[in-house]
């Protein structure tokens, strides 16, 4: 059955979108069929089913490069201790947090986080997971829960030294099991993942790159602060991309998160690998750790895309926020326009080479029926030219009223259809105490 959503304005993504008003988009299956105006498509498909969307603007669904689900649990948590710096903040918070976790807990910071994503618009997504009791099969739970929420994603775990060498090597298979059973899954795909150079030993290194499928990408922080280049040089005698250089994991589907504190060289190195930055401006402000000159790396010829590292699960508040912080840090009104206005195109195509979808991050015939409906219809004039201005200053404040993923309506009027967001929050109110409880009876960090 093909379905229309329609009577609105439609932006067709890419780097530049073209605008349709009182346009439409139809789809049969999980792919579009047609982008046209209104009458042009009821005229065209008599029997399809109309899902209104009231004026607003029609977008291609948003794609997040970089989440990490289980942080909803730690909403309202008291560490015990104000951290100093960014070792404390991982010591003390997160590294306490992943520690504390056990399936359910997974299972159901997944299911909140996946009813953030679909409430914001957000139809893929990139998960980088920690759970160090329960390593073996969490991939495939976190994929269960993805599925049953309708979307797209991209998993990982983190391996990691930092709680010994065995539980690297677990996290290390754990990933390439996953990744080896999904190469061609549709929605659900793997990468390798690692959680910065300063916590992970050559060893491990050598052992993603050993055990990695072909074509099987890295997914990792990078300079997230300058004790990740800091530590990992006085252990390991060399900086976060030098070493992945060295191991063969910097290239064209390489994922680093954050790469703050890349020296001028290092940058170099990671555009002529084609790897990606994936900027998660929020985060960044939310720990102190500075931020991404997004036009310093534009300009050096980096591919630069956009994430939210568990800060939240809109893409349009981390692109408002990356425009402003920018031109805050420059103190220069003039800037952001460099780059800022293709982030969202730059953050689909990078994950449409991850799922194998070209036409990722469009509304185009053939494109993956991924759309989102934000109820902001536009009070001005809008073109091209200023479609950026009407997404950040705009649509960025408003809500999202349907969601679509791959042809199914997981949003409409605001409903939620695929999860039950009152019962999961119920089921997390139950769980989040055990959860807080084992993570008060780890030490806290010492000076």
């Amino acid at each position: 059955m093909t379905t229309i959503i329609g009577s609105g304005t439609v932006l067709s993504g890419g780097e530049r979108p073209a605008v349709l008003t009182d346009g439409g988009v139809a789809w049969h299956g999980d792919r579009v069929v047609a982008v046209d105006r209104m009458a042009a498509l009821r005229a065209h498909y008599p029997e399809a089913e109309v899902v209104d969307a009231r004026g607003g603007l029609i977008l291609p669904g948003f794609v997040n490069l970089h989440h990490h689900f289980y942080s909803a649990l730690a909403r309202g948590l008291d560490p015990g201790f104000q951290p100093r710096g960014f070792g404390e903040v991982l010591e003390g918070l997160w590294w306490r947090l992943d520690r504390s976790l056990d399936q359910d807990a997974v299972r159901v910071s997944a299911r909140l986080t996946l009813a953030a994503c679909i409430r914001a618009g957000c139809t893929t997504v990139f998960d980088h997971h920690a759970s160090p009791a329960c390593i073996a099969g969490i991939l495939d739970a976190i994929a269960d829960e993805v599925a049953g929420a309708g979307l797209s994603a991209v998993l990982c775990y983190e391996a990691s030294d930092r709680n010994g060498h065995d539980q690297a090597i677990a996290g290390v298979e754990e990933n390439a099991d996953f990744c080896g059973r999904h190469l061609a899954h549709p929605t659900i795909r793997g990468v390798m993942g690692l959680h910065a150079s300063f916590t992970v030993s050559d060893e491990t290194l050598a052992a993603t790159a050993r055990l990695r499928p072909h074509g099987v990408g890295v997914h990792l922080h990078v300079a997230e602060d300058p004790l990740d280049v800091r530590v990992s040089t006085a252990l390991y005698g060399s900086g976060p991309i030098p070493r992945l250089e060295a191991a063969g994991l910097l290239d064209g589907h390489a994922l680093l998160a954050h790469g703050i504190h890349l020296a001028v060289d290092d940058i170099d190195r990671v555009a002529a690998a084609d790897a990606v930055l994936v900027h998660n401006p929020e985060s960044n402000a939310n720990n102190g750790v500075g931020r991404l000159d997004v036009v310093a790396a534009h300009r050096a010829g980096c591919r630069v895309a956009l994430g939210t590292d568990g800060m939240g699960s809109s893409m349009l508040a981390a692109l408002r926020f990356a425009f402003l912080a920018q031109r805050a840090a420059y103190r220069d009104p003039r800037v952001g326009f460099e780059v800022h206005p293709i982030l969202l195109a730059a953050t689909s195509r990078t994950a449409g080479r991850f799922l194998d979808e070209p036409l990722l991050g469009e509304l185009c015939s053939g494109a993956p029926a991924d759309i989102a409906v934000i109820d902001a219809p536009p009070p001005t004039p809008i073109s091209p030219e200023s479609t950026f201005g009407h997404l950040v200053y705009g649509a960025a404040g408003a809500a999202v009223r349907h969601t679509v993923a791959r042809g199914r309506v997981l949003m409409r009027d605001f409903e939620l259809l695929t999860l039950d967001l009152e019962e999961t929050a119920r089921e997390a109110r139950e769980i989040a105490p055990r959860v807080w409880e084992r993570f008060h009876a780890l030490p806290v960090p010492t000076s």
